[in-house]
């Protein structure tokens, strides 16, 4: 499952009107009293802006999927600077202050790769400056040899019925490299000295009334919806990770895990779309929902695209929003929640318009 499905006939009927949108920022509002905003933007102008890894309160990286870049960003003056270029489709990127660490997307539709000398779906490794980029992992070659969600993967002509693979998201912990791939429908852990893949969750499939519908399952003799992981983060002792839920209406979940062993320990179900996840020190919750206001279909005459987009808090059992637009890499560092936006402006041939935000609790309502 990739989502860029879902954007389609969208991008296809909209490319008009959807220049006009390019620069509405993702808040516009300001804040109480003359205060700073609920919702500032950092750096403006990127391209495909999915992974998001804080560093330090300085300092971010940032996989810009749409241009191959993993770009360096300055959170106090939004100063850029390319760290590494010329990559197929990063999603996400990890450090742990010694090495930076790339997980690059799956295949495009038609299964060929772009032009780079490395494949799509590898985990990419390389000095903190950027240099001696090198390949630590083949997670392609894992899913065809252990396909760990147990799916058809080939139809009789050996055309794959659906993405075998896509990496979304990455997150570097105790435990090894976590990653959520939204094709494989799984979490892999991936050791950053060997480069060893393992299994480490695979969420069940989603079986809401939408997703038992003939035609909602991608893969013949699947039960239920795709859970498409998307995003992966490390707390303490926990992890947690976000599924899509193939888009279906109430099909997404947040699952807390054991860091360990992968065990499950609860489950926040019925959202829609889930992209990235964060958490913080205090154990409230928040996620991406890339998708969220889209609508199916070609889009109205009066289709505002900074409409598009949320994210969602869980905080003592509460539900809150906050206006954030086409969000999906998303942080919880030093005490400010940071989020990706316009991250999937591009497939609505929207170009540049990517941005990094901080979002502060009073955003949420």
């Amino acid at each position: 499952m990739r989502i860029a499905h879902a954007l389609k006939a969208s991008a296809a009927a909209a490319t008009g009107l959807l220049t006009v949108f390019a620069g509405v920022p993702a808040y516009a509002g300001g804040g109480s009293h003359g205060g700073p905003p609920p919702i500032r933007t950092i750096t403006k102008g990127l391209d495909g802006p999915f992974g998001l890894d804080v560093t330090s309160s300085r300092h971010a990286l940032v996989a810009e999927a749409d241009t191959g870049e993993i770009t360096s960003v300055d959170l106090r003056t939004g100063r850029q600077r390319t760290v590494i270029s010329g990559l197929p489709a990063p999603a996400g990127v990890a450090t742990d202050g010694h090495r930076i660490y790339i997980a690059l997307g799956g295949p495009n539709e038609e299964g060929a790769p772009p032009p780079s000398k490395y494949k799509p779906a590898s985990v990419l490794v390389a000095d903190k400056n950027g240099k001696n980029v090198r390949v630590l992992a083949d997670l392609m070659k894992y899913e065809l040899k252990y396909n760990p969600d147990r799916q058809k993967q080939f139809d009789a002509k050996g055309k794959p019925y659906d993405a075998l693979t896509n990496p979304f998201s990455m997150t570097y912990t105790k435990w090894g490299l976590l990653i959520a791939d939204g094709g494989a429908n799984d979490v892999l852990r991936v050791n950053p000295r060997t480069g060893k893949v393992s299994t480490f969750f695979v969420p069940p499939n989603p079986k809401t009334k939408e997703c038992l519908k003939p035609g909602a399952q991608a893969n013949p003799g699947t039960k239920g919806c795709d859970s498409v992981p998307t995003g992966v983060v490390a707390s303490g002792r926990y992890v947690y990770v976000s599924t899509l839920g193939a888009e279906q209406p109430r099909a997404a979940a947040i699952w807390k895990l054991d860091g360990r062993t992968g065990r499950v320990l609860k489950v926040w179900h019925g959202f829609t779309s889930l992209t990235g996840v964060a958490v913080a020190p205090n154990g409230t919750l928040y996620a991406s929902e890339v998708l969220y206001g889209m609508p199916p279909g070609p889009p109205p005459a009066d289709f505002d695209p900074s409409k598009v987009g949320r994210l969602t808090r869980i905080q003592h059992g509460k539900v809150t929003h906050a206006p954030v637009t086409m969000p999906t890499g998303i942080e919880y560092f030093g005490g400010s929640l940071y989020a990706t936006s316009w991250s999937i402006a591009g497939f609505l041939q929207i170009k540049h318009a990517g941005q990094l935000v901080r979002v502060s609790p009073s955003a949420f309502r």
